[in-house]
């Protein structure tokens, strides 16, 4: 590949961080293990595609790039390929190699590659570069012990483990951090993201031994009616008409999502690690090929699939690791041609727990101690103290005749304090107001009673900042607390419809 070429692939950000790369490995030992960050989107495969070039042109030695897909062993191929760097893929169909002079390098699947190296079947001879692509998770770290006389460089756009108790600070000496993605932005190079949030109670989901919420309490809360109706109302206000990825944590919560959008009359189709090749082929294409297409998966798309015409992403589940929050968002951040924007919709406190997608991250603190970062990841109950509620529009026109419908439960709740008086009367005042905004806005008795059941979300968010102000939050106490609430306001209806007569 001439000098020009290389010019017209590589952007300057990506020409800088092969600078810092080279001039590290020049100043380091032959066999250090080093670390590069950049952004999904922001060309990691093409970087690393320049550097086994460069690598092989000027060493004279064999180059290995790990993957842990098999798409991704493809995709990798084949831009090795447009960087002049004669490869071959050792899948599954490889037993033995022949004619090795023939290739500079190789691209490999990690357990195809561990089964070949233990078997003795292959011997790789004059490797000085290993190429660890995705190099978060830790299913590479077996074959390290092949290459112990190699430089091995791990490339990731997170540089957290994806096991907690192996972190990568353990394997990799040095971390380079590349172009951020508020700059990627700003220069050009990615989408910039208009960011909702629809605030979730994510107190019935369960913690898996990997640190993540478990699939079974997530299908449980997401494939629930009311999460369904949340989600679909989601996508109506935010991104109807947009070509939209969801992202769910359970097959299925995929599937719900499909009927409940399928039933709705929306182009929807679901897809899993459960479809053929040939179907997953024709799903995507459709996909790609459909302008208002939604597509819900689960965690399969989130590396190794490149659709830059997607407009909206919808994170419909949660997740604690920063890795796939990331990784997610990314698959909507490519420029494509008019494209300059993109939207996130977050149904499960994502971006309160790790802040907004090109919010500034240090990457470097993150790597040598990931321990105290992961410690200090926003916890669920902290997310929800913050939650406020807002009426909806429709709702709120209702209560038209009321000049004031809102009512602050903490600054009660400190008036109250202040004076000396009983926590409950906060809750006394707020079933009055209540009362009496159902009472103005109904011509009898029975519409106030209806128009109060409309209120049953407000309750339920008064009654939970009541409970943290009096340090009482457990769940039996606020099922009871709305109980009482709701029996009161019916009650109170009663009586001033009474003291009308």
């Amino acid at each position: 590949m001439s000098s020009q070429t290389k010019e017209k692939t590589l952007y300057d950000y990506q020409l800088q961080d092969l600078g810092k790369i080279f001039s590290c490995l020049e100043e380091s030992p032959s066999d250090i293990n080093l670390l590069y960050q950049l952004p999904t989107g922001g060309g990691k495969t093409v970087v690393f595609s320049e550097i086994a070039r460069r690598y092989i042109r000027e060493k004279q030695r064999k180059v290995v790039v790990l993957t842990h897909r098999i798409e991704l062993s493809h995709q990798t191929s084949r831009m090795l390929s447009g960087f002049g760097v004669r490869n071959k893929i050792i899948n599954s169909d490889v037993k033995h190699l022949e004619g090795e002079e023939d290739y500079q390098c190789y691209v490999a699947m990690v357990e195809t590659l561990n089964n070949r190296l233990q078997e003795k079947a292959i011997a790789l001879s004059g490797v000085g570069l290993v190429i660890i692509d995705e190099a978060h998770y830790n299913s590479f770290r077996k074959l390290f012990k092949y290459f112990e006389k190699s430089i091995i460089l791990g490339v990731t756009a997170t540089p957290l483990s994806s096991n907690i108790k192996l972190p990568m600070k353990d394997h990799y000496k040095k971390l380079i951090v590349g172009e951020s993605i508020a700059s990627l932005i700003q220069k050009k190079f990615l989408a910039r993201a208009n960011m909702y949030n629809y605030d979730v109670s994510l107190k019935s989901l369960k913690l898996g031994i990997h640190g993540d919420y478990t699939v079974k309490s997530s299908d449980a809360l997401y494939g629930n009616n009311l999460m369904l109706g949340k989600l679909l109302t989601a996508y109506e206000e935010v991104a109807k008409g947009t070509k939209t990825l969801i992202f769910n944590n359970g097959i299925s919560t995929s599937r719900y999502v499909y009927e409940t959008f399928k039933k709705a009359g929306y182009p929807i189709r679901h897809l899993d690690n459960k479809n053929s090749a040939g179907e997953r082929r024709e799903i995507l294409e459709w996909f790609s090929n459909t302008p208002d297409a939604i597509l819900t998966s689960v965690s399969i798309l989130t590396t190794g699939f490149d659709e830059p015409s997607v407009e909206t992403i919808i994170l419909n589940r949660a997740t604690r690791s920063l890795t796939l929050y990331f990784q997610m968002i990314g698959r909507g951040s490519r420029i494509y041609k008019d494209k300059e924007e993109f939207n996130v919709v977050d149904l499960g406190n994502n971006i309160a727990r790790f802040g907004p997608w090109d919010a500034p991250v240090d990457w470097q603190e993150i790597f040598h101690f990931p321990d105290f970062y992961l410690e200090n990841i926003r916890n669920d109950e902290e997310i929800e103290r913050e939650f406020v509620y807002e009426m909806p529009e429709s709702l709120r026109a209702r209560f038209s005749r009321t000049p004031e419908i809102d009512f602050d439960v903490k600054a009660e709740y400190k008036k109250v304090f202040a004076a000396g008086k009983k926590s409950k009367l906060v809750l006394e005042r707020s079933i009055e107001q209540h009362a009496r905004m159902c009472v103005e806005n109904s011509p009898d008795i029975f519409e106030a009673r209806l128009l109060a059941r409309e209120l049953r979300e407000e309750i339920e968010f008064r009654i939970k900042q009541y409970s943290y102000c009096i340090m009482n939050n457990t769940k039996n106490y606020k099922d009871w607390l709305q109980e009482d609430y709701e029996r009161r306001l019916r009650l109170r209806i009663s009586q001033l419809y009474a003291a009308m007569m």
